[in-house]
């Protein structure tokens, strides 16, 4: 292919990269030229332990086919060791050019059997872990006048699931962090997007995660196709590299397909002539108040109040 993306000099970062998606990630990175630093504690799928024969296995294959990777084995969650893992990628190669915040766990609980303990622990890995290494890679990438960041969300964030409701916490406010990102970079060349994936992997296919009928036993070969890690992978790639057009965007990729996943907001109803919302008026015009027919993707905070507003400013100014 000779329109086929590439990344030959350019130097990616991918926590959680030792098993399942962000193996997936770093190996497909790596294909496409990039030199990888591939961080895993290797821990268990719970956050449990530490192995650092899980990153050095990832490196291994990929230096094996012929392509440049250094494993990292920190936990994400430590600023100090966001700083480290950046600069070793500096030490390594040079320079840093894509972070893919892939490293997370999960816990599933009914909502009221969640422990304090479990919701710290998901916020740290997914939120503090995807803040703090991007906040170390962001400066990096300023001075470049360069950078791509992918981030990872869930369903159980953007849509819900009662049974991770810390996990899909977690994966919320990792778009929160994604979509800021995003507007902070794009002044100095950085874009940010995030994925959302379904896949087949060990925590996708863990007895905590699925019930038995969604698991789907019967067609199990079929999924493991269906739901290839690869998939997702060429969703980052394009993400993470020169070519992509996109920036504060959320993909929902899996299964061979890759659909724009959006935050709209309706037109809504408004008070007439700058009067008091009354929940009356909530309740008498609720079928306008939820229709989307007319909805909008507003692309910043400071866009979509300025927008929303506008009506009820200009009514309180014609006063």
């Amino acid at each position: 292919m000779n329109d086929a993306i590439r990344l030959d000099g350019r130097v990616a970062l991918v926590t959680g990269a030792g098993r399942g998606l962000g193996r997936s990630h770093a190996l497909e990175l790596a294909a496409r030229g990039a030199k990888v630093v591939v961080n895993d504690l290797g821990c268990g799928l719970f956050g449990e332990g530490e192995d650092e024969n899980v990153a050095e296995t990832v490196v291994r294959g990929i230096t094996d086919a012929g392509g440049s990777a250094i494993a990292n084995t920190l936990a994400i969650e430590k600023p100090e060791n966001a700083r480290q893992m950046v600069q070793e990628a500096l030490a390594a190669f040079g320079r840093l050019d894509i972070v893919v915040n892939n490293a997370g766990f999960l816990r599933r609980r009914p909502f009221l059997e969640h422990t304090p303990e479990m919701v710290d622990d998901l916020l740290a890995v997914h939120v503090k872990g995807s803040y703090f290494v991007s906040q170390a890679a962001f400066e990096v990438m300023v001075d470049q006048g360069y950078g791509r960041f992918v981030f990872t969300t869930s369903p159980g964030g953007t849509r819900g699931n009662p049974f991770v409701t810390a996990y899909g916490a977690a994966k919320g406010g990792v778009i929160g962090l994604a979509q800021a990102v995003a507007l902070a970079g794009e002044p100095h060349g950085i874009k940010a997007n995030a994925i959302s994936p379904f896949a087949a992997t060990r925590m996708g296919d863990a007895m905590e995660t699925t019930s038995p009928k969604e698991r789907m036993h019967d067609h199990k070969e079929l999924l493991s196709g269906v739901l290839d890690p690869r998939h997702a992978s060429a969703a980052v790639v394009y993400l993470a590299s020169e070519q992509c057009e996109l920036n504060h965007t959320i993909l929902t990729v899996g299964g061979g397909r890759v659909a724009l996943s959006a935050m709209v907001i309706g037109e809504g109803w408004q008070a007439p002539d700058g009067a008091l919302l009354t929940p009356e008026d909530v309740r008498d015009n609720l079928a306008q108040i939820i229709d989307l027919s007319a909805a909008t993707n507003p692309q910043s905070s400071d866009q979509e109040g300025s927008a929303f507003l506008r009506p009820a400013i200009e009514a309180a100014m014609a006063r």
